[in-house]
């Protein structure tokens, strides 16, 4: 089995060596890394010298420039089109993959009707902090809730079958889950495959992202029917009541961080209601830039 891995950047001078660099040195047993292609969106801060670097010193790697930013999606599309492993994982230019981590990732591929993997987030952000709190309490959830049905986000794998997803709008990884799932193929989480990632900082980068997320999963729901488990009640309410056991001396921070996601999802809900769409380009979070490991 040959795994090819993307890794989609727009200015990421700062984080793209040390985001290929974790792939790079991964041990797989299981399959074999056969590249990695890294899509920069119209990147102007030295990217792509850096990955060009890389590359001269690893014949794996490989620079595909997109002259202009159009999105994730198109960026997405475009790694697709390279790859020519039998696997694709996605990896953000601005996470680390934890050791052993792609192996892990993959391992479950060996079943021929897995068709989608996703690893679990783990931030680096300070729970002492309200934001911070909010960022642990979401991923924190997202692994509690991904135990009962998966849910894949910040590192994913995917059997390769040729998928283009639309450009016009985000959620990249809901598009590729939702075309292989109406394939016949199952999603499956793999909570030992962890990816080290940073969230926002402040109450204005935090909620600037939730909603946009909101907004793209209403959308998921809107154009194509399709539904995302973090908007399931009956599994949030056993992953809230996990979290509430283990974290009650927070009660005060939790309250802040349901009320600020709420908001976001009201405001997503009302924003596609009244179809004001969703869009494929966002203005870039610049606090969740800094992921120190």
């Amino acid at each position: 089995m040959n795994v090819s891995v993307g890794v989609c950047a727009y200015n990421e001078a700062k984080n793209i060596g040390r985001s290929i660099g974790s792939v790079l040195t991964q041990e797989l047993s299981v399959a074999n890394l056969l590249e990695v292609i890294v899509i920069s969106s119209g990147s102007t801060d030295g990217t792509d010298d850096i990955v060009r670097d890389i590359a001269s010193k690893d014949g794996r790697v490989r620079l595909v420039r997109q002259e202009k930013r159009e999105g994730k999606n198109s960026a997405v599309n475009e790694f697709m089109r390279e790859a020519k492993g039998d696997v694709l994982v996605l990896v953000n230019a601005d996470n680390i993959v934890g050791k052993g981590s792609l192996n892990a990732l993959v391992a479950p591929f060996t079943d021929e009707k897995v068709g989608v993997a996703g690893g679990r987030p783990m931030p680096v952000n300070s729970r002492n902090s309200i934001v911070g709190f909010a960022v642990f309490m979401l991923w924190d959830m997202h692994h509690r809730l991904s135990l009962i049905y998966p849910k894949v986000g910040e590192m994913m794998a995917f059997r390769n079958m040729h998928v283009q997803i639309p450009t016009g709008m985000q959620s990249d990884e809901d598009l590729i889950r939702m075309d292989l799932e109406r394939k016949g193929l199952r999603s499956v989480y793999v909570p030992e495959a962890t990816v080290i990632n940073k969230g926002p900082e402040t109450v204005h980068d935090f909620m600037k992202q939730r909603t946009r997320v909101n907004i793209g999963e209403r959308y998921m729901k809107k154009w194509y029917d399709f539904d995302i488990p973090t908007w399931d009640k009956s599994y949030l309410l056993g992953a809230v009541q996990g979290f509430i056991r283990d974290n009650w001396r927070d009660a005060w921070k939790m309250a802040i961080a349901i009320g600020l996601e709420g908001f976001a999802r009201i405001y997503a809900s009302i924003h596609a209601r009244l179809d004001r769409g969703d869009k494929p380009v966002w203005n870039v979070v610049e606090t969740t830039k800094q992921v120190e490991k």
